[in-house]
Parts: structure tokens; C-alpha cells; sequence
């Protein structure tokens, strides 16, 4: 077959953007296959810039989760909002991503005042539209469209799936020509060292509650090949406090240890070996405003 004979490939960026919570990282996994980004059921779990790949019929298709849009009153919830909207402007195609459910309420609203910035082509997807009667999602539909110019409207529910095949469709053929971007069997380009804090992150904020996990940050600190296969990781947990530090550690380390043996499990699948991980925890005070931490994590330090 000659060059001029080969199928054309697509690529291209596509960015993700909503309030807290509206199911970004759920449907970046769903649409990727795989899990690339960390989901809880806590608002503003994703800090920075997560890209995962998706491969479908001739296109390769980078999505690009991005942090929660929301009124941010700390310097970190100014990074995370800026860089959401960066990663969004930086884009081929965005989708704006709402949750049916909660409708145009508080961050939502925001976030529609503030998209005539974006220039890029827009993509309405509503998100958990099973819980949500069809005359009302009819409603909301046509209220956002009203609003903001959307190409196309998609109906969908991350969790399961339905839905999100019409979509990929979609944006194969809606991204433009070009070569990949990546090699075919890449689905994030996320390090492993940092996706590896991301899944101990994860973990951290499942297991405890009200403000200790956003006053958490973790770094992997060394990574080590065995020549048994295996792995050894050591992360460190960094919060503000003593105080804080004392509840990640727990009564006698239990808090820590079930942190540890989570993040182990799913990183020894991720990585399909076997993984040691070991946890520390370290008081940083103020780390939240170290521009340090935030290169670290991806993110520009707000003045």
C-alpha cells in the first residue's frame, strides 16, 4: 500500500473541564480504558494536569483532565483553577462537563459565565444523567445551550459507561489530521513515580476526613528496582501540623498502615509486580505556600 494510500490519522487534545466533583476523572478512566487519574468522593481531588490516551478506530485522543473550576480562596486553589483553565485553552475540543443531577447550582453557573474566554470548540457532556428524569434533562439542555454556543450536547453516565462510546465516536473524527502523539500502547504520560503519589494520595483522602487531606501532599522520594522484579517505594506524606500528622499516623500507626496496604494494592496491579512501599509522615508547615511543592506537583506558583 502506498503512502498516499494509508488511512490518515487523527489527534489532537482534548480538555475536560467543570466544578468539583462533576465526574472529570471518572469519565478520563472510563474513556481511557484504564485508570490514569485519581477519583474520591471528595470535591477537588485532582490538583493538577492529568493527561490519559485513548486510542479508537484511527485517532489517538489525549484527554486532559483538569483540576475543578471554583471560587478559590487559598494560593493552591488559585493554582488549581488557573491551571484548569490553561489546560483548556490549550485544547483542540473541550468538553464542559455538568452533573445533571446538581443542574446549574453554585461552581456550575460560574463556570458558564466565564467559558466565552475559551475559543476553542465546545462540547456539552452531561454527567449521571440515570438519576435524573428525561423531561428535566431536557430542560437543563436546552437552558445551558441558551446560554453558551455548544456544537454538540452528549448524554452520558461516566460510572457505567452509557453513553461514552457515542462520544469517543464523536471526537475521532472531530479532532484533526495529524500523526500520534504517543506510542499506541501508552495511556498516560504521567510518570510512574508521581502516579504512584497520586494512588497513595488517593488513598489518603478516602480514608480521612474534613480538612486533613488538603492539607496533605505526598512525594515519591525513591524509587528502587530490585533484581528480583520487584519494586521498593518510599513515599512521605507532607501536612501542616503536628496535630495532623498525628491522625494520618493513627492509634498505634493503624491509620497509616491501611493507607499503605491500599496504596501497595493497587499499585502492585497497576505495575503487575510485586511492590514495597513505605510511608513516611513529615510536618512542612506552610507548605502550601512553597513554590517547590508546586513544581513538584505540576503546577505554577500564583503570586
Amino acid at each position: 500500500m502506498s503512502e498516499t494510500e494509508q488511512k490518515k490519522t487523527r489527534s489532537g487534545f482534548v480538555a475536560l473541564i467543570g466544578a468539583p466533583n462533576a465526574g472529570k476523572s471518572t469519565l478520563v478512566n472510563q474513556l481511557v480504558g484504564t485508570k490514569v487519574s485519581i477519583v474520591t468522593h471528595k470535591v477537588q481531588t485532582t490538583r493538577s494536569i492529568v493527561r490519559g490516551i485513548a486510542t479508537h478506530e484511527d485517532a489517538q485522543i489525549v484527554f486532559v483532565d483538569t483540576p475543578g473550576i471554583f471560587s478559590p480562596r487559598r494560593r493552591l486553589d488559585r493554582a488549581m483553577v488557573s491551571t484548569a483553565w490553561g489546560g483548556a485553552k490549550d485544547a483542540d475540543i473541550v468538553l464542559v462537563l455538568i452533573d445533571s443531577e446538581r443542574g446549574l447550582k453554585g461552581d456550575a453557573e460560574a463556570l458558564l459565565e466565564n467559558l466565552g474566554d475559551v475559543r476553542q470548540p465546545k462540547i456539552l457532556v452531561l454527567n449521571k444523567v440515570d438519576r435524573v428524569k428525561p423531561e428535566n434533562l431536557l430542560k437543563l439542555t436546552a437552558e445551558i445551550n441558551a446560554r453558551v454556543p455548544f456544537e454538540r450536547t452528549f448524554m452520558i453516565s461516566a460510572l457505567t459507561g452509557s453513553g461514552c462510546q457515542d462520544l469517543l465516536n464523536h471526537l475521532a473524527k472531530a479532532l484533526p489530521e495529524g500523526p500520534w502523539y504517543y506510542p499506541e500502547d501508552e495511556v498516560s504520560d504521567l510518570p510512574m513515580r508521581q502516579l504512584a503519589a497520586e494512588i497513595t494520595r488517593e488513598k489518603l483522602f478516602l480514608r480521612l476526613h474534613q480538612e486533613i487531606p488538603y492539607s496533605s501532599h505526598v512525594e515519591t522520594e525513591r524509587w528502587e528496582e530490585k533484581k528480583d522484579g520487584s519494586v521498593r517505594i518510599e513515599q512521605v506524606i507532607y501536612v501542616e501540623r503536628d496535630s495532623q500528622k498525628k491522625i494520618v499516623l493513627g492509634h498505634k500507626g493503624e491509620t497509616i498502615r491501611a493507607i499503605g496496604q491500599a496504596s501497595r494494592k493497587e499499585l502492585t496491579e497497576i505495575m503487575e509486580r510485586p511492590v514495597h512501599l513505605f510511608l513516611f509522615v513529615k510536618v512542612r508547615e506552610d507548605w502550601g505556600n512553597d513554590p517547590e511543592r508546586y513544581r513538584e506537583m505540576g503546577l505554577d506558583f500564583p503570586s
